[in-house]
């Protein structure tokens, strides 16, 4: 599962980082609704990855 959720993380940035270089509709404060869809699945995987570091360390 940890290989699973840093893969899916990444591809996530990815999938965010492509789509915002293409969209003419996102910028810096603002984003589409794809944009906004990718940027919350990366988010919430990144919250998701950064608590189960946190756990390890304790």
């Amino acid at each position: 599962m940890p290989e699973d959720l840093t893969t899916r993380y990444q591809a996530a940035h990815t999938a965010y980082r492509t789509h915002r270089t293409t969209c003419t509709s996102c910028t810096d404060t603002s984003r589409c609704r794809t944009g906004q869809q990718l940027y919350e699945s990366f988010a919430a995987l990144q919250d998701a990855y950064l608590n189960r570091l946190r756990r390890k360390r304790r």
